[in-house]
């Protein structure tokens, strides 16, 4: 093809109705895949009752979905710069639908966590891709932003929508009906993007190199499950050793990609400070914003005693500010610039944590809804411009590569938020003193969480009790008060990081020459 036909045929796709059309199915995928983050939280009682995980077993089903995901999106990212994105997208979703029905019709713990694992190898040939499309469907770079600003919403909505969803769905079915409203959703992106969307990949994409996908995965998952060991139990031996295996292969890989021909990722994208920083800021907005909607949800149920669907419709504002902000992120970035969008994001979510810091069980709906909203504002502006400015300093072909590290920089930090806020929240709550003449085994139990606390207060008399709870609860919202704080603080020296680190940083005006 010459470079005129090229120029012809970018200059249709960019007039072409049909990207839109594309974009539509891309963002069912990752509306789906970020609904399935969070929807099982709300299950998880019913499915303990049913299969009777342990509290070892229970915490890997849990955790095992993020923990795959976080560890294979690099590696399909690049998969999918080599065998096309679309056919790694198509063949992902067709397995994410069937999985979904593993997961609803599990019948053991052991049979859960095998199929929450093979659902997180399916959603990492989704997140990637998705975004990988965007960067080649769209040439214009102001149609690009709009188009990373609606994908990143929906990410944002699908997180934040999966409580209320899951509320919904367990109010009037069983459990296994949170993975099932997968099956049609998989259907339309299937049936559709077989039709409407494009196939792109690297040209030359060179060998998908095994080693180094062994040595991402286990590098990132020893790492995540250490952190998460270590707010749970403490820095015993198991996290110490899992941190060390991860540290290890995670510089084996990256001394690995400097010496391929053909790298799984090319590390030297790190040295483009506008490619960094963006990174950065994604990783440590999520890390902050995870820990506090994990820490609320907690707050919510059990310290104001509302229902896990009223929990869910009072973080919407996060959502609907998300939406909003994502959709204008782009416009934004080239009026003021991208190191004040961002830097200006980063701190509305520092604005959000700080609010926190004077929640208590007294506090309204209202008040909660505008510090999320504003919270959720800044959530949207960050991860939209950041997303743009990553899939912008790089080149096409390596888009899904890019796309990758992306959402590997999300999960990192929502794997860290739950387990470094957790930290503190935890060491906190453990500190509170039961009341005098309460059984020590209930003492112990209240002492290991604040559900554990309202169980055991059901088996004690009323009056002690109530006791017992509302001496937890003090200790719930002053662990969550601090990490809040903490929270606050992290993002705050990030926006002054940003700031620096994407000066001079711009998203790019015109159409793209070939």
């Amino acid at each position: 093809m010459t470079g005129t036909d090229l120029q012809t045929t970018r200059a249709e796709a960019v007039r072409s109705p049909g990207r839109w059309l594309a974009l539509a199915v891309l963002v069912l995928a990752v509306l789906l895949v970020a609904v399935d983050a969070t929807v099982l939280g709300l299950a998880t009682p019913f499915l303990s009752e049913d299969l009777q995980p342990s509290g070892t077993q229970l915490l890997w089903i849990g955790d095992v979905y993020s923990f795959v995901i976080a560890g294979l999106l690099v590696s399909m990212g690049s998969l999918g710069d080599r065998i096309g994105r679309k056919k790694l997208l198509l063949v992902g979703a067709v397995a994410f639908g069937a999985v979904s029905v593993l997961n609803a019709y599990a019948t053991s713990p052991e049979m859960m966590i095998l199929a929450r694992a093979l659902l997180g190898v399916a959603g990492a040939t989704l997140m990637p891709s998705t975004l990988a499309l965007i960067r080649n469907i769209f040439h214009d770079p102001k149609e690009r932003s709009l188009a990373v600003g609606i994908w990143g919403a929906a990410a944002s909505a699908g997180a934040a929508v999966g409580p209320v969803v899951g509320g919904f769905l367990l109010e009037h079915f069983w459990w296994g009906s949170v993975f099932l409203i997968n099956l049609p959703v998989m259907a339309v992106l299937v049936l559709v993007g077989i039709k409407l969307l494009p196939e792109s990949r690297d040209p030359n994409p060179g060998p998908w190199d095994l080693i180094s996908v062994f040595l991402s995965l286990i590098g990132i998952v020893s790492v995540v499950y250490a952190v998460k060991e270590a707010a749970v139990h403490g820095f015993r031996w198991d996290a110490a050793a899992a941190a060390v295996i991860g540290l290890a292969a995670l510089y084996w890989f990256a001394r690995r990609q400097l010496t391929l021909p053909s790298p799984l990722l090319d590390m030297r994208l790190f040295h483009h400070r506008g490619f960094s920083g963006a990174v950065l800021a994604d990783l440590l907005t999520i890390l902050g914003l995870s820990g506090l909607v994990f820490f609320l949800s907690q707050f919510l149920q059990l310290v104001q005693e509302r229902s896990p669907l009223e929990a869910g419709l009072i973080e919407l504002p996060a959502a609907v500010g998300a939406v909003g902000a994502g959709l204008m992120a782009g416009y934004l970035a080239r009026r003021a610039s991208v190191r004040s969008a961002v830097s200006g994001g980063l701190t509305a979510v520092g604005l959000a944590l700080a609010a926190c810091t004077a929640i208590s069980a007294s506090t309204g709906v209202v008040a909660l809804g505008i510090a999320l909203f504003v919270g959720g504002i800044g959530a949207g502006l960050a991860f939209t411009v950041t997303a743009d400015v990553i899939l912008s300093t790089v080149p096409k072909r390596q888009a899904g590569a890019a796309s990758g590290v992306s959402e590997t920089a999300y999960e990192l930090g929502a794997a860290l938020g739950i387990a470094l806020l957790g930290t503190i929240v935890t060491g906190i709550y453990r500190g509170f003193s039961a009341p005098p003449g309460i059984p020590a085994d209930a003492a112990a139990a209240a002492h290991d969480s604040l559900g554990g606390a309202v169980e055991a207060a059901k088996e004690l008399p009323p009056e002690q009790g109530a006791a017992m709870v509302s001496a937890a609860q003090d200790a719930f919202t002053d662990g969550f008060q601090t990490a809040a704080a903490v929270g606050a603080g992290v993002l705050f020296a990030t926006a002054v990081a940003a700031w620096f680190l994407l000066r001079g940083q711009k998203l790019e005006e015109g159409l793209e020459h070939p």
